[in-house]
């Protein structure tokens, strides 16, 4: 009979992914720079403009194929893509392109092994990271969202950066708030995002004094 694989020997995904990581997540900040420059600065050239639109599409279709090797070599290629439901909704969908901008929280996982070793640090690491760039990434979007909308309220960088504050800390002050379809959109995402951190936080915070109770009991 064949010896069984060693329980912690990676899979083919799981090595290209590997492999990939830390180039993906680079493409994720260039695509990040080429999004948010035109809106950040609308009044930029036209020819940068160009230069920059085509390399956020040059990202995408690296993340594109990325995403067409990963499933070439997963043993169970549909269940592969069920699980990744929302790379599929982000490549195939054109209208949600500049989502791919979520990729760079990816960068977090490199800040886990890099900076942390305890299960706790690691959680918190993560989780301030992930509400840092989902905060900044929900200003852009909202940003380029409402800007030249009719009526709008969020007009500048520091107003979309504190209406994602307020909105991913489920507060809500009501001074600036999104008057288009896919700002309210983006309100929803962030406000799940913030229910979702405030969680992690608060298992994170659980786990911390479990474990200091279980070591007092321990030592006792």
């Amino acid at each position: 009979m064949p010896a069984s694989p060693h329980p912690t020997e990676l899979t083919c995904v799981e090595r290209w992914e590997r492999r990939a990581e830390v180039p993906l997540v680079l493409l994720a900040l260039a695509f990040l720079v080429a999004y948010a420059w035109p809106v950040l600065n609308p009044r930029l050239d036209p020819s940068l403009t160009e230069i920059l639109r085509a390399v956020s599409w040059t990202v995408w279709g690296a993340f594109a194929i990325d995403f067409a090797i990963r499933i070439a070599l997963a043993e169970q290629r549909s269940r592969y893509i069920l699980r990744h439901w929302y790379d599929v909704l982000l490549i195939a969908v054109p209208f949600l392109r500049p989502l791919r901008i979520l990729r760079v929280p990816s960068a977090a996982r490199l800040v886990n092994r890099i900076l942390t070793r305890h299960l706790v640090g690691r959680v918190s690491v993560y989780v301030g990271f992930t509400a840092l760039t989902c905060i900044g990434l929900g200003a852009l979007a909202v940003l380029d969202a409402e800007q030249g909308a009719p009526d709008a309220n969020i007009t500048t960088f520091s107003d979309a950066l504190w209406w994602a504050v307020v909105t991913s800390a489920t507060v809500g002050y009501g001074d600036f708030y999104p008057v288009t379809g896919t700002g309210r959109l983006i309100a929803v995402g962030l406000m799940l995002v913030g229910i979702a951190l405030l969680g992690s936080i608060t298992a994170g915070v659980a786990a911390w004094v479990t474990q200091s109770v279980e070591a007092d009991r321990r030592r006792e």
